[in-house]
């Protein structure tokens, strides 16, 4: 089964980001667990998950992805900044056992001059202050581009995090093809070595899911800016090849191109027809 979908608001609940999901024929999504550049939440409407949940059913629906919102620094030098990261994931932990055995991806934040390590450090210990033995939530880093002072810029530092936190059964991996390549990974031409690379240092079985975006910056330039599928630097070809290796094909996908919905659809659209069977 071919699961993809794109980045949905959540503005209107569940229930209505499923439908517009199918409307464009995707059969999962994304979306933000608040404000992205804010905090603010939704209160949870039960009426409107049960319903989510039976439509998700009915309509054979992949696993979706909830992204925290971007202003997170759990690796901050700022007590008040990691204190309010620690708050807002921990809740959203609990609000996410609403929607169960789905997937939570973050940014594993900024360590803002004290370095790569105690970065590390800082996140993993946020993780093993959130996670508990009984969530069904399985907890995403992502894999960075390298701007600035983020850490998850390479494999190892996301290995590292993950070899830090207790309950590493809870933790995994989304691959940014966007911030990989512009990380220096040539998943272009050579896509095989880099998942052989993943598959040394973390572990394939640890990936849960794939974030497809093409570059508008050329290989190894650590920017994030996102481009249209085809648009970028990475090419339709790249992702062709993404979406039909061996390794991957199980994963969902989650576009998080610069586009509308009439451009997620036609992105999935496209995708779909470059699909093999």
């Amino acid at each position: 089964m071919f699961y993809i979908g794109c980045h949905l608001s959540a503005s209107k609940g569940f229930l209505h980001m499923a439908k517009e999901a199918s409307s464009i024929g995707a059969n999962t999504f994304q979306f933000f667990t608040r404000n992205p550049r804010g905090f603010a939440a939704k209160d949870i409407d039960e009426k409107d998950v049960r319903e989510f949940l039976d439509y998700a059913k009915e309509h054979n629906f992949g696993k979706i992805l909830a992204h925290a919102p971007y202003t997170l620094n759990p690796s901050s030098a700022d007590e008040k900044v990691r204190d309010l990261a620690l708050r807002i994931m921990t809740d959203d932990m609990e609000r996410m056992e609403y929607v169960p055995h789905n997937l939570y991806n973050f940014h594993p934040g900024s360590h803002v001059g004290q370095g790569a390590e105690k970065g590390i450090e800082l996140t993993a210990t946020l993780l093993n202050t959130i996670l508990k033995p009984e969530q069904t939530t399985i907890v995403l880093l992502e894999t960075m581009s390298g701007k600035g002072s983020e850490i998850g810029r390479n494999f190892e530092e996301i290995k590292e995090i993950i070899d830090k936190t207790e309950l590493s059964d809870k933790v995994g991996v989304c691959l940014d093809t966007c911030h990989v390549y512009d990380a220096g990974y040539d998943i272009v031409g050579n896509l095989d070595g880099v998942l052989d690379e993943f598959d040394r240092i973390i572990g394939l079985e640890k990936l849960h899911a794939i974030h497809m975006n093409d570059s508008k910056n050329p290989f190894e330039s650590h920017k994030d800016r996102h481009e249209k599928i085809g648009e970028g630097y990475i090419g339709l070809d790249a992702m062709e090849k993404v979406i039909n290796n061996e390794r991957l094909k199980h994963l969902p996908i989650f576009l998080e191109t610069p586009n509308e919905l009439d451009g997620y659809e036609a992105e999935i659209k496209t995708l779909k027809e470059k699909r093999d069977l």
